[in-house]
């Protein structure tokens, strides 16, 4: 019986064994087969790494480059540091963690000379963040950017520093740069005299040029980059800076066509803003150096304020209202603005806009791209301006609560008659979309 129950023992512990062994040689064949090896991140390859890399925000960055020699030394290429945004906040005020201060300073000691694509993005509307980013701007001794771009998402921030600070900061990079040619500033104490220092040192290669909310640039200073920057293709601005002056040297024969130009027009205290007026000659001057170029406007202004406009044909391409605009305002839109391609109304009232968008589809040939928000039209006027301007419209972004049910049409048939003029199905928003 011993004899016995020991054999068995010994034939069930061999037979346990065999199975583990059998296992381990099948796993072993099926890795084979699949062709599933073991992850080595340590050696992938370089390239792969720098994709990686380029989506990380700069700590991130930094962590990883810890991680072997192989990804330190892919935090240290040349191609990471071209294009890079300083991403600037306090922690005691936002929920983002703070750029370390001595990080910068290293990859700017050891990088300054790679970076030609920067931006400061100021997070939250602390000083501390818009200080930083004018200390790491006046650090940029030994760069020769080509984009440096300005971002405060909270306001204020920029405009809370000592001007001369900040101003001194930014001349460090219109004096090292020498090959600008793109610069985007908004709300910040830029002045005229610095727009002269940028003019004085990168005139040849300067082409785009976005100001908004810099209180302290007269429309003086923006024509003397416009006198000296020949190259200029894009640029953008508060219409205060707008000046037939500035009209006619972008029209000069040795100035290039403009491709792009944005006008904000923005009222912040209803009644207390003045708006000049804009000859036509100068508007026609313009059109007629630069045919093809888009002249964007956003108008953020009050009922009482829009008289100065629209009162002769204006070479306007791109119309966006963004508070409610009257009847009276639409109606001359349609009168005056025949290079129109796209036009955005966040809210007109409680009157219908019928007659109005019947005058648009009329005169406006080009208009392909249409919004609509808070305004109202009754469905055979739709239908009937849809009809007209045909399948042109490509963009059609119409707010459901906007169109009134009438005798021809209700809701639940205006989408089938819309979608056979523009050729393809169409729906009214639940929300907007511009």
């Amino acid at each position: 019986m011993k004899r016995g129950r020991k054999t068995n023992e010994a034939n069930s512990s061999s037979s346990e064994e065999t199975a583990e062994e059998e296992s381990k040689r099948h796993k072993v064949t099926d890795e084979k087969t699949l062709g599933v090896p073991s992850p080595d991140w340590a050696n992938l390859l370089q390239d792969i790494i720098l994709q990686v890399f380029q989506y990380l925000p700069l700590l991130d960055r930094a962590h990883a480059s810890q991680v072997c020699r192989n990804w330190n030394q892919v935090f240290h290429m040349p191609d990471l540091w071209r294009c890079f945004e300083f991403e600037l906040n306090q922690p005691a005020t936002s929920y983002l963690r703070a750029t370390h201060p001595e990080l910068i300073k290293q990859i700017i000691k050891r990088h300054s000379n790679h970076l030609q694509y920067v931006s400061f993005k100021v997070v939250d509307s602390s000083k501390e963040s818009a200080e930083a980013a004018c200390d790491i701007l006046s650090q940029l001794v030994n760069c020769s950017l080509k984009t440096l771009g300005l971002i405060s998402t909270a306001r204020p921030s920029f405009m809370d520093l000592p001007k001369s600070h900040f101003i001194s900061a930014l001349t460090v990079v219109f004096v090292n740069s020498k090959s600008l040619s793109s610069l985007k500033i908004d709300d910040t104490p830029v002045d005229d005299p610095s727009l002269k220092v940028l003019v004085a040192n990168n005139s040849d290669t300067l082409k785009l040029l976005k100001m908004s909310s810099c209180p302290h640039v007269s429309p003086a200073g923006i024509l003397c980059v416009a006198d000296q920057c020949h190259g200029l293709r894009e640029l953008a601005l508060n219409y205060h800076l707008l000046s037939d002056e500035l009209l006619l040297a972008l029209s000069s024969e040795k100035h290039v066509r403009l491709e792009h130009l944005r006008i904000d027009v923005v009222s912040e205290n209803p009644g207390q803003t003045q708006f000049h007026t804009i000859q036509k000659s100068s508007w026609d001057a313009f059109i007629k150096h630069s045919p093809k170029v888009n002249l964007v406007m956003y108008f953020f202004l009050y009922e009482e304020e829009f008289d100065p406009f629209f009162r002769y044909e204006i070479p306007v391409t791109h119309l966006y209202f963004g508070r409610s605009v009257s009847k009276d305002v639409l109606g001359r839109v349609g009168m005056t603005c025949p290079r129109l391609v796209e036009l955005v109304v966040c809210a007109n009232g409680l009157r219908p806009l019928d007659e109005e968008l019947i005058r648009i589809a009329e005169r406006c040939k080009y208009l392909s791209a249409v919004g609509l928000g808070e305004c109202e039209v009754s469905c055979s006027a739709f239908v009937e301006f849809v009809k007209m301007c045909g399948g042109r419209l490509s963009q059609l972004s119409i707010m459901e609560e906007v169109l009134i049910p009438d005798q021809k049409y209700s809701l639940e048939q205006i989408h089938w008659e819309v979608s056979k003029h523009l050729g393809r199905v169409w729906f009214p928003d639940m929300m907007p979309t511009w």
